[in-house]
């Protein structure tokens, strides 16, 4: 579903900026789940899981990261 129009008026922040908030916002969250995934993989004995959430964990942080540097750039902070 693709809108034509900005819907910052609405939120208070621009579209774009938003959907960055958002993008950090659920790469974060989706590292902590995974980290319960891990401990359940772990308890489990399931090395292979284990590391595939580990991974899957790494990338998350790294999405954020990028995320954050680029709302920092947008928004003119430090």
């Amino acid at each position: 579903m693709t809108s034509t129009s900005e819907t910052g008026d609405v939120t208070g922040t621009r579209d774009k900026d938003y959907n960055l908030i958002w993008y950090v916002e659920a790469c974060l969250s989706n590292a902590l789940r995974l980290e319960q995934y891990v401990q359940d993989a772990e308890r489990d004995g399931d090395d292979e899981a284990a590391d595939l959430f580990r991974k899957a964990q790494a990338d998350s942080r790294k999405g954020a990261e990028l995320g954050k540097q680029l709302l920092r750039s947008r928004l003119g902070g430090g």
